[in-house]
């Protein structure tokens, strides 16, 4: 089983040298999250920091990436949810099995409301 949460991240450099210069000084690329296993700790990632195929609180997360990454980060976009058949269906059966914590009556209400139609199933 295979899932990613894949973003366009956009950070600057700023050269701490005195006479040093970039051009450009931003810079933007893409950046991956392996996504955790249905029902271990950290598989709630998308209902913790996604609404509706966007970033929920794009500061928060944007300080979190540049913590993350070491640079300054002057915007980060979701983009998608990669996944196989395998991880997309066992992802199914967790909400399901959950669905009282996302106060919802469906699966399939789970996922748009959270990742929006950003998934991308490779079969």
């Amino acid at each position: 089983m295979d899932a990613r949460y894949v973003f366009a991240v956009r950070f600057r450099l700023d050269p701490t040298v005195s006479g040093l210069s970039l051009e450009p000084q931003e810079f933007e690329t893409r950046l991956s999250r392996r996504a955790d296993l249905p029902g271990e700790d950290g598989w709630l990632f998308f209902r913790d920091n996604l609404w509706r195929g966007d970033i929920g609180d794009e500061g928060y997360f944007r300080d979190l990436t540049s913590d993350a990454l070491g640079v300054p980060v002057t915007s980060v976009d979701y983009r998608a949810f990669e996944t196989d058949e395998e991880y997309y269906d066992a992802l199914k059966d967790e909400i399901g099995a959950n669905l009282t914590e996302f106060k919802t009556d469906s699966v399939s209400e789970v996922i748009s409301k959270y990742l929006g139609s950003s998934v991308e199933v490779e079969y």
